[in-house]
């Protein structure tokens, strides 16, 4: 036994003086994980022009079999635990679908029905619901976050290309949304926007209009979430598409934001008129497959009342085919990220398929809008989806109602694609993760929550919107658990280098973390300070200063009056006969007992009937006061 623990300490120090090498060589390694082989390290852009050095910053592997990430389990990722009521979702997003098998991430796709509340947006009410397809989604929302710089993901896609149904996916999102999650997307989402345009000042949340900071955030500073996917598979048939040369299957890469174009949107399925939409995008191709703007998809309109909280994202987007190889084995996908000037001028995002080129996105490409290329802090994304807007038959069969959609079920089958039943259980495989950014660049950098694009005061003030409080979530993301797994055996925490296990439970030894201690520890090497609640000049002059004086006195003259009231009052009812005249009823007694019950305050208004504790009929107005403005 002794000679056992003597060896596992050796190992343990040996991975541990790995993992220093690797972090004191490096400027951001708290994110690198020590499986990363050395070369690759450092690297290079694809896009001939940028010539400068990059160093990795963050990898993931998934070297470590049995790695679970449901949370509170692994410092990097978060497998989530919900319905998801986006895009027509027909899955319900499961922990357990999310392991690590065989040195990959590993996420199955099953047929396994889940009962949830859902809720009637016509009627009001939460009703019973259930799915009828099990999925994963990988995210790491509000743990590692970047601005700037190079991913790279090594996938397999999942399931038979000539199948459609499954939307595999590998892409990005500004932290301030958290994805499925749509309180928290609602006037977020995908805005990458910074103008005071009082045509979207009510439909962007963060607006550049604002005159004050709130949740540190710097005043006349537009803020949002921008989306940029790195891959969206779609399967299916191969014929012949309309208004492209593309087939299925292929996969898309995008770049999502908003505000949108309003007027002469192009029709989806057709091609835009010239002046109508975003031009001077750049198209590559791949093995000789020219890579093609997407018709399928130019965005969605995002309706709310009233009508001018409503707002429409766009969808630069381009197609690219491939073939049966990226079902069967390993390729790699890749942004090159290059974030604007202070400005909001410059920048670009450049699309990669195993170094050859596909598609680019420049600044100036965004001047249609006055949008911009995103430089907030983004986080990444795994996931596959199952939707029937995804890869389904459109227009719905005739004869065929398609108002529910379950293998098994003869009533529910018509609308399925042929073969769907049949293309589970379908693994989505992604090799490794790696993201990297240039030496010495200001605009590029690690952080969730950064100096420049401060995230954590406004999560934290609007919690409510990034968990599922209707399942009992208290917290948005639970603290990663270190050691404490059940455990027979050493093997079941890592051992001979991650853990060991006494007393039936797993005990982690120095820089591995999780139930089990298989996982990496992840950390920012140079945070930011903590968000003080700091209040903007702007506030104080001159015209708050003014008004804030204006309000002190009104209250004291209020408290003033309120005061010698009370004091006649109480000297009437000291008046009150209680022997010879009428008592007090109890239905009085009452009263005095509970003033304005069930309210707890009131307000005096002219004209209302009195009451015999100096109360009045009450009347209510709730209002919103948002940068001045007064909304009923």
């Amino acid at each position: 036994m002794m000679m056992r623990q003597s060896n596992m300490h050796q190992s343990s120090f040996l991975a541990f003086l790995l993992y220093t090498v690797v972090s004191t060589s490096q400027c951001n390694a708290g994110w690198i994980d020590p499986d990363t082989p050395e070369e690759f390290l450092s690297t290079s852009a694809h896009f001939e022009k940028d010539t400068r050095e990059y160093e990795l910053v963050f990898s993931d592997e998934f070297e470590q079999d049995g790695r679970s990430f449901e949370d509170g389990a692994d410092p990097r990722w978060t497998a989530i635990d919900k319905n998801d009521y986006t895009n027509e979702a027909l899955h319900f997003y499961k922990p357990e679908n999310v392991q690590t098998t065989n040195g990959v991430l590993n996420i199955t796709t099953t047929q396994k029905s889940n009962k949830y509340k859902a809720f009637d947006e016509d009627k009001h009410k939460y009703y019973a619901d259930a799915k009828h397809i099990q999925s994963g989604m990988v995210q790491g929302w509000n743990k590692f976050c970047l601005t700037g710089g190079i991913i790279e993901f090594n996938a397999k896609l999942p399931g038979d290309p000539k199948t459609g149904g499954l939307w595999p996916a590998l892409w990005m999102l500004g932290n301030l949304a958290r994805a499925t999650y749509v309180g928290s997307s609602n006037f977020i989402w995908p805005y990458s926007y910074d103008e005071c345009d009082e045509t979207n000042r009510h439909s962007q949340q963060i607006s550049a209009c604002s005159k004050v900071g709130h949740y540190s955030m710097k005043p006349g500073l537009g803020r949002g979430s921008p989306e940029i996917d790195i891959l969206e598979a779609m399967m299916g048939s191969p014929e012949k598409l309309p208004s492209t040369n593309v087939t299925r299957p292929y996969f898309s890469t995008s770049l999502q934001i908003a505000p949108g174009v309003e007027k002469n949107r192009p029709m989806m399925g057709k091609l835009p008129k010239k002046g109508h939409w975003y031009e001077d995008v750049e198209y590559g191709s791949y093995n000789g497959n020219k890579t093609q703007l997407n018709p399928f998809f130019y965005g969605v309109k995002l309706e709310h009342k009233p009508k001018q909280y409503t707002y429409q994202s766009d969808a630069v987007s381009a197609n690219t085919h491939v073939g049966k190889d990226f079902f069967e084995h390993l390729h790699q996908y890749r942004v090159e990220w290059e974030p604007p000037k202070k400005d909001g001028t410059g920048g670009y995002l450049k699309w990669f398929l195993d170094g050859q080129f596909l598609f680019g996105v420049n600044g100036d490409t965004l001047k249609l809008t006055n949008t911009k290329i995103p430089d907030e802090p983004m986080y990444l994304l795994m996931n596959t989806a199952v939707a029937s807007s995804w890869g389904f038959p459109k227009p719905c069969p005739e004869g065929c109602k398609c108002t529910c959609y379950e293998c098994g079920n003869p009533e529910c089958t018509c609308g399925l694609p042929d073969g769907f039943c049949e293309n589970f259980p379908a693994s989505f495989e992604i090799d490794y993760i790696r993201a990297y950014q240039a030496k010495n660049d200001p605009k590029q950098n690690v952080g969730c929550s950064t100096v420049d694009r401060p995230t954590d005061r406004f999560i934290k003030g609007h919690k409510k919107n990034y968990m599922n409080t209707e399942e009992g979530q208290k917290e948005p993301l639970l603290p990663v658990r270190r050691g404490g797994a059940y455990c027979i055996k050493d093997t079941h925490c890592g051992y001979p280098t991650k853990g060991r296990c006494l007393a039936s439970k797993c005990v982690c030894e120095e820089a591995f973390t999780g139930p089990r201690c298989l996982s990496h520890f992840g950390f920012d090497d140079n945070p930011p300070p903590p968000e003080d609640l700091e209040v903007s000049r702007y506030e104080f002059f001159p015209a708050f200063t003014t008004m804030l004086i204006f309000a002190g006195v009104a209250f004291i003259a209020f408290m003033g009056l309120f005061v010698i009231r009370r004091r006649r009052d109480v000297e009437k009812y000291d008046s009150l006969p209680t022997n010879h005249g009428s008592p007090l009823s109890g239905g009085m007694v009452q009263v005095m007992q509970q003033p304005n019950a069930g309210n707890g305050s009131y307000q005096r208004e002219g004209g209302a009937p009195f009451n015999p504790m100096g109360a009045v009929e009450q009347k209510t107005v709730t209002y919103c006061v948002i940068d001045q403005r007064m909304v009923s």
